[in-house]
């Protein structure tokens, strides 16, 4: 089993800001937030917080500093992409896309430029991770979770796609969701640490070994 050690957060000392009293860990957490959410770690901080608090293992938290606007939306992620160039672990919305595009490239169709995944001696540290409301949700891929039947608004080219992580990664997304489903149910979208951080939670602790 590899762990994320918090060494790794030093690949980017100014763009990763540690949660406070976290200390020296076995178990680094970095969080992306949703757009429009203050910085830090945002609604998805409820499960960092979770399994921090749950997990055998000593664990710190960390949230990714980047615009997280929804206007201009692709500069505002490609900035966090680079941000996040370490170890990632929680995304929620324009987080979880961060999140994705980091592990499988970003960019494309409204997006811009075409950005290539991060190197595998990084991601080859990651040891689990979780989206939730993804706007870049393509249907029917092996680490989806949840009712959605539609793409997202953005979603990944076939090259993009992150089949290569399925086991170690799970992508929330239900019917109807706004950005993920490409529905109009924006509630639906807030949901998803309510209804899923228990799962999420067991998943994550069993990557992590406990």
């Amino acid at each position: 089993m590899v762990h994320i050690s918090l060494q790794l957060l030093a690949l980017l000392p100014a763009l990763a800001h540690a949660i406070p009293g976290t200390g020296c860990t076995t178990i680094g957490i970095i969080t992306a937030r949703a757009s429009t959410e203050s910085p830090g770690e945002g609604i998805i901080g409820r499960l960092a917080a979770l399994i921090q608090s749950e997990s055998l293992q000593t664990v710190s938290r960390a949230s990714v500093s980047y615009p997280a606007r929804l206007f201009p939306y692709a500069s505002s992620s490609a900035a966090g992409v680079a941000a996040l160039t370490a170890i990632v672990l929680l995304g929620y919305s324009q987080g979880a896309h961060v999140l994705g595009d980091v592990l499988g490239g970003g960019g494309g169709t409204g997006l811009g430029k075409k950005t290539p995944a991060v190197a595998s001696e990084v991601a080859d540290k990651v040891v689990a991770f979780i989206q939730m409301g993804d706007p870049r949700h393509t249907r029917d891929e092996p680490y989806h979770i949840g009712s959605a039947k539609n793409d997202g608004m953005f979603p990944r080219a076939t090259d993009q796609k992150l089949e290569g992580f399925a086991s170690i990664g799970l992508s929330y997304c239900d019917r109807g969701d706004t950005f993920c489903d490409s529905g109009s149910d924006t509630d639906v979208h807030l949901r998803y640490t309510e209804v899923y951080n228990q799962q999420a939670l067991e998943f994550v602790l069993d990557r992590i070994g406990g």
